[in-house]
């Protein structure tokens, strides 16, 4: 919380100086008329509920974190009241208070591509409910820009926005608000539920359980392209709760840059290629299968999440490729590729050292249903030898470990159909198939995973 305050502080004292700033820059402001201006509030409701189901499956043995391999069903909800006020010109305070509850399929363990992504942010089976994000954000348009209507949406105000201007972010946020956005498939509320597919599997994204940290994001978008950093809070114990941030081992920043473009015949692309670096609790693996052998399981009870560090180890460090492309009226597609070293162990989001995933966005008109909407993926997600050997070894993760293993690539492949049934009611049907979960051949299924989403969003 000490970070928080001094972030607070920070960005309390750059407004005030930024305010002076752009006093003169008036022939800028001065752009955008009065009946356009950015609105003075923002509120939405949005309410997620999520059903899965999956049968039995053979194996020939299980662990500690395995997906059950009897019949199983799950359901998980999720309610956001989302405010924001406009605090000065072109500085905002947006707070989400957020309710969770329900579960996910064997207490959210057994594969490294969960199949609901709503899910991890549910800690509780009983209503729970938290503050997501409380974050104050500065805008300031630069010299020339022009400006572009924004629509109203869940943390964003109606009214006009500067094409080229500065966004300094400080508070609590999901990292992914800002950085690995696609059009296609980033919203598991909408969009893909798989837990691999609606971000970059390898990017072991800074966050508490529930999905949240608490630091700064500094922005320059242009019009054609963007560049975005982040330095932010990381847990103390692997997905629990409690963060923090300490310069000399507990932190973590990401870059990233995004290109955009317009082909000749009105298709829309983009890129974005990410690079990141965590600073943690977060053992080595190594030193976990040396202690395991001689009978020492502490660092194996860190890595679980059972136990608090008491160490800060090296860096976690990696990249990642995110692409998109409408290619034509109706259908977009996407890929991402990521990576990360693999030799401190998995801390915050999920199991998985490296990442492959495609798939397309087909929209309904073309059978009379233009708000509806059919996706199709497949991902494949592995992990480096020091993961591999550490599984084998006996070791447990927070999400996977069958005390054993026999490598392979897990796989999944996902597709929904998202009916429009009104301007604020969504209702999808989903299935996944899943391959070798948790990367073990002695449990390989196939898993598989039928969904019903209801989606409520005002």
């Amino acid at each position: 919380m000490r970070f928080f305050r001094i972030i607070l502080t920070t960005l309390l004292c750059t407004a005030f100086f930024i305010k002076s700033f752009t006093q003169s820059s008036e022939n800028i402001i001065n752009r955008i008329n009065k009946k356009d201006s950015v609105a003075d509030w923002s509120f939405h409701v949005q309410n997620t509920t999520v059903s899965q189901i999956h049968p039995a499956f053979p194996v020939k043995y299980s662990g500690a974190n395995s997906l059950e391999d009897g019949y199983e069903i799950a359901t998980s909800n999720t309610t956001t009241i989302a405010v924001g006020r406009k605090l000065w010109k072109n500085a905002f305070f947006i707070f989400n208070q957020e309710t969770t509850g329900g579960g996910g399929l064997s207490k959210t363990k057994g594969l490294a591509g969960f199949p609901n992504g709503e899910i991890y942010r549910v800690g509780a089976s009983a209503l729970t409910p938290f503050v997501a994000r409380a974050y104050l954000q500065q805008i300031i348009p630069l010299k020339n820009s022009s400006f572009e209507n924004q629509s109203s949406d869940i943390n964003q105000f109606t009214g006009k926005i500067a094409t080229s201007r500065l966004v300094i972010t400080a508070g609590k946020f999901c990292i992914t608000d800002f950085f690995d956005d696609n059009k296609y498939n980033h919203d598991a509320r909408s969009q893909f539920l798989n837990w691999s597919l609606m971000a970059q599997g390898a990017w072991d994204f800074p966050a508490d359980v529930r999905g949240y940290t608490t630091g700064i994001v500094v922005e320059l978008i242009k019009p054609t392209w963007a560049l975005r950093f982040a330095s932010v809070e990381v847990p103390k114990i692997a997905n629990d709760l409690p963060m923090e941030w300490k310069w000399n081992g507990a932190h973590s920043e990401t870059v990233e840059f995004e290109k955009h473009w317009e082909t000749k015949n009105n298709l829309t692309g983009a890129i974005r290629t990410n690079l990141f670096a965590t600073f943690s609790r977060a053992p080595f693996y190594k030193d976990a299968i040396a202690a395991m052998a001689v009978g020492d399981s502490s660092l194996n009870e860190i890595i679980s999440g059972d136990a608090e560090g008491t160490k800060y180890y090296g860096v976690k460090y990696g990249f990642g490729i995110n692409v998109e492309q409408q290619l034509n009226k109706s259908i977009g597609m996407f890929t991402r590729y990521s990576w990360n070293d693999g030799k401190t162990a998995s801390w915050a989001f999920t199991e998985i050292d490296k990442s492959l995933q495609a798939g397309i966005e087909i929209n309904g008109a073309d059978w009379k249903r233009k708000k509806d909407v059919l996706g199709i993926a497949v991902v494949v997600n592995g992990l480096s030898d020091d993961h591999k050997n550490y599984l084998k070894a006996g070791g447990y993760g927070f999400i996977i470990g069958d005390g054993n293993l026999n490598y392979a690539s897990e796989s999944i492949f996902e597709t929904y159909y998202r009916f429009y049934i009104a301007s604020f009611v969504q209702l999808s049907v989903d299935y996944q198939l899943a391959n070798n979960p948790a990367y073990n051949k002695d449990r390989r299924g196939p898993v598989h995973i039928p969904s019903i989403r209801l989606h409520f969003e005002l």
